[in-house]
């Protein structure tokens, strides 16, 4: 594209748009359409020369020149109760929804990697005096040790506030890493499964399995799917970056990106669910049976909420980003 002939055709346009931006009056309607239809083509202009010829003086202008006739355009929006619920009850479970042939795999590869390490580390003695002296490990795993004590070690509002906010740190970590190739989301969730795999194997060599799975499947099952959607949405963020398919990579990864901000935001909430189950129900004096049962409950919760409201949000075209008047234009693609 000549850059210089495409600015002399359109510039008269550009001018007028802004011409028509300055306006202290109110516009007549005839303007306002005309205004209207000048935003749609200048950012059409904007998306071509983004694309064909950047210029940063050009591309600069033509973009502030875009924002402002969007906020004309569109008005002021504020975010209202409707946005919460359509977050929660479309957005949200719609984008999980999506990534499930990411997250999904993930959990499967990782939770067989962390019991496969459990295995390795209970049945070598040798691997378990590398962790930690013989004495010290018999601290961890007896009765009353600190494998047992550490959900009852603080008042449980402060531990549950304590154990979100670090989990929410580590899903967070994962979905903004991922654009990195999601190389440092494997290592993320490598260094989540050493430490699983560590807990079990130390605990069944002490014969004490039963009670370390006790102590953390109540919590640990939607914790670790949280963890899991996480790390599962930025690797598929990081495979954006690789293959953004029809979309151009830039369209690409605005489209998962925002998605992913979303995804922080919900997963947060549901870690603070698992938080609470940390720190009020798995150090309860509650039968083991009934605090497992009061995971399993969350979880399959969770899951139900993804399926159900996720798969139909889904099916019906939501694919967890901002409403369509909210994005950016864009010029089409051929597939």
């Amino acid at each position: 594209m000549d850059l210089d002939v495409f600015v002399a055709a359109h510039r008269p346009e550009w001018d007028r748009l802004e011409a028509l931006l300055r306006r202290q009056r109110r516009l007549t309607g005839a303007e306002a359409d005309e205004l209207v239809a000048l935003y749609q083509r200048t950012a059409t202009h904007l998306s071509l020369i983004q694309s064909s010829a950047p210029d940063p003086q050009l591309t600069g202008r033509l973009s502030r020149l875009v924002a402002r006739a969007r906020s004309a355009v569109t008005g002021t929006r504020r975010a209202s109760w409707r946005d919460v619920t359509r977050f929660l009850g479309q957005g949200f479970p719609a984008a999980v929804y999506r990534s499930r042939y990411w997250w999904v795999p993930t959990a499967l590869i990782s939770t067989t990697v962390a019991i496969l390490l459990g295995w390795w580390i209970g049945t070598h003695p040798e691997i378990q005096s590398s962790i930690a002296a013989p004495s010290r490990l018999r601290e961890l795993t007896r009765p009353g040790g600190e494998y047992e004590t550490y959900y009852s070690s603080h008042p449980a509002a402060s531990f549950a506030a304590q154990v979100w906010t670090n989990n929410a740190q580590a899903a967070a970590m994962c979905l903004v890493l991922g654009i990195f190739l999601g190389l440092p989301v494997l290592w993320i969730l490598f260094q989540n499964m050493l430490n699983l795999g560590v807990g079990l194997g130390l605990m069944s060599s002490a014969g004490r399995l039963d009670t370390f799975l006790g102590l953390l499947l109540p919590h640990g099952l939607l914790e670790l799917t949280a963890v899991f959607v996480a790390a599962g949405t930025g690797l598929r963020l990081g495979w954006t970056v690789i293959d953004p398919g029809p979309r151009t990579r830039r369209t690409a990864l605005a489209e998962e990106g925002r998605a992913a901000v979303g995804m922080a935001i919900g997963l947060a909430l549901v870690l603070l669910v698992s938080g609470a189950i940390e720190g009020f129900v798995t150090p309860s004096g509650l039968p083991t049976w009934a605090r497992i049962g009061i995971g399993i409950a969350a979880e399959l919760a969770f899951l139900a909420y993804v399926w159900v409201l996720g798969g139909r949000a889904a099916r019906a075209g939501d694919i967890g980003d901002v409403e369509e008047s909210e994005r950016s234009s864009v010029v089409p693609t051929a597939a």
